[in-house]
């Protein structure tokens, strides 16, 4: 009997995907507020945790569940490394270190992959399919946040290999839905993204303390005061 994973995801997730569009950081980059410093820390955080994701999926590549949700296209490490060297320079690779929320997310990241391999799939579609659903409009909310041209510290939303991104998320969706799991892993990997939700909104918690000091703590409290209605594709799978 096949599972679909895709759905119990969506909707195993629905209250953390609210939570992580809540997080003021988020609200205020939805609003087109966008403040460089913070914006380049978040990228320096997403290429560690890229990082991590992309080398265990790379080391479980044959692996029976992995192997079906194994799709290089979608890595971005170097597109992140990109947008490090624009905003940090050609040292960037000095410049730049984990922040302490993201060095949970990566040892659970790694500790995933050598306990349980099955859950990075959490992990991948907690970051990629939100990457894929919302990319090119956070792509133009930064560049007109922060004055970027084409092709300037956005290569982050950049899918080069991924010509039809709607056709791709139906290809992953059915990967996922075809999956060689029970019911009692796909309870688990839904944990995982939930908690993979988790992390995400750490690391957008920890940048408010830079956003504030920039935009000021009026500003901030109010676009932040009501619920956002918009959706968070920065954090989240849809």
């Amino acid at each position: 009997m096949s599972i679909n994973l895709a759905t119990k995801l969506r909707e195993g997730t629905k209250k953390s995907h609210t939570m992580a569009e809540n997080v003021g950081f988020v609200k205020c980059f939805l609003k087109g507020v966008v403040e460089k410093t913070s914006y380049r820390k978040l990228v320096a955080n997403l290429y560690f945790v890229y990082s991590a994701m992309e080398e265990e999926m790379e080391k479980h590549r044959q692996h029976p569940v992995l192997s079906k949700i194994y799709f290089p296209e979608l890595n971005r490490k170097q597109s992140l490394e990109q947008d490090l060297y624009y905003f940090y320079g050609p040292n960037w690779r000095e410049e730049v270190a984990p922040s302490l929320a993201a060095k949970a997310y990566v040892q659970r990241i790694r500790e995933v992959s050598a306990t349980q391999p099955e859950l990075l799939v959490a992990q991948s579609y907690t970051r990629y399919l939100g990457d894929l659903s919302g990319g090119q409009i956070l792509k133009g909310i930064a560049q007109r946040g922060m004055n970027l041209t084409e092709g300037e510290g956005s290569a982050f939303y950049e899918f080069a290999d991924i010509p039809d991104e709607k056709a791709f998320k139906n290809t992953y969706r059915q990967a996922m839905n075809e999956l060689p799991i029970d019911e009692a892993m796909a309870d688990k990997i839904v944990d995982e993204a939930n908690a993979a939700f988790g992390m995400n909104m750490k690391m957008f918690m920890e940048l408010e303390g830079n956003l504030i000091k920039a935009v000021g703590q009026m500003l901030f409290n109010t676009l932040t005061r009501k619920r956002g209605a918009g959706s968070t594709e920065l954090a989240t799978a849809e």
